[in-house]
């Protein structure tokens, strides 16, 4: 995603182009056979999505996977090759400032704006807007209220970072765009941007879509997740369906009563322990059941693709079912 200063659109100078919102059943964002090449290169391969509102969707794939291409044509900073896009109700290679209103884009803004204090920049930027949020109130909401008189280029990484979704914020966007939003941070930076990220789609009812290679980052925010990998959607899901095409056995591990460790994959974990339990005459030791988890699923995806296109194509994760490991307790 672009870096660049960002200035806020402002809807008055601009005849917008046709919009309409989307209704509840309407997702915000719908894509379809999305496609994008430079030359003979192509990067995107046919890419559909469905992002309804007030939902957190991360789009997550390694470097080089297509996301950022891929955002930015829904941002309409980018033209397609082919295929079609709807963002809030519009086509965003022909969105107009009013459209762009709507569209919160988190940005290093603050870049441009060093030596201003933070609550001044944040006063300046809501004047774009013609319903802005209360600076004061939109300080208290990411938690810089008490560096609201500071300088911007005296905060920390994890404030600036927060800066810039307040600056995102400001207009009270219906679609936040967050690409890789915690790089560098420090655990409780990322906790705290984390719980901002949920409270603006709780309580604001903000749709997001979040691109990141973070697995962790994924499956804490995200309530679908689409795995993009060599310009494909190879999977797409909540966590715990994604997790659940890794495979259909769990692993079970415990120590023997001679001391060696022991490893068994099984589709009925149940069973398994129970049949310990009846051969100790005891307590197993060390016993645990891993079941499948996210990274399986990720790894899995990422290693099977060799970008020939053979294996071409979308996998839903509720086709796959629950596994047995998920449908026992052990």
């Amino acid at each position: 995603m672009t870096t660049t200063d960002h200035q806020p659109a402002d809807p008055s100078t601009t005849a917008p182009a046709p919009t309409a919102s989307p209704t509840p059943r309407q997702p915000v964002i719908r894509v379809r056979d999305l496609r994008m090449s430079y030359g003979s290169a192509h990067v995107l391969h046919g890419i559909d999505l469905d992002i309804h509102r007030g939902e957190i969707f991360a789009l997550l794939g390694p470097n080089g996977a297509g996301k950022t291409t891929t955002v930015e044509i829904l941002e309409g900073f980018r033209q397609r090759s082919a295929g079609e896009a709807v963002v809030l109700g519009t086509d965003p290679a022909r969105g107009g400032d009013a459209w762009r209103a709507r569209i919160g884009l988190v940005l290093q803004s603050w870049r441009d704006h060093r030596r201003w204090r933070v609550a001044e920049l944040l006063t300046h930027f809501a004047t774009y807007y013609p319903r802005p949020r209360d600076p004061a109130e939109l300080l208290a909401l990411v938690g810089l209220t008490e560096q609201a008189g500071q300088q911007v280029d005296r905060l920390s990484g994890g404030q600036r970072r927060r800066l810039d979704v307040a600056l995102a914020i400001v207009g009270r966007p219906e679609l936040l765009f967050l690409d890789e939003p915690t790089t560098g941070f420090d655990p409780e930076a990322r906790r705290d941007f984390h719980d901002l990220v949920e409270r603006l789609a709780r309580d604001e009812g903000v749709t997001i879509l979040l691109t990141t290679h973070d697995l962790a980052e994924a499956e804490r925010l995200a309530d679908r997740i689409a795995m993009l990998v060599n310009g494909r959607i190879r999977a797409h899901g909540t966590p715990s369906e994604l997790a659940r095409r890794a495979a259909a056995q769990a692993e079970v591990r415990w120590t023997a009563p001679d001391g060696t460790s022991r490893r068994e994959r099984t589709e009925d974990p149940s069973q398994l322990v129970w049949e310990l339990h009846q051969e100790t005459g005891g307590p197993v030791a060390d016993l645990e059941v891993r079941r499948p988890t996210l990274e399986d699923t990720y790894l899995h995806m990422v290693h099977r693709d060799t970008g020939d296109g053979s294996d071409a194509g979308t996998t839903d994760a509720n086709e796959a079912g629950p596994s047995d490991g998920e449908k026992r307790a052990a």
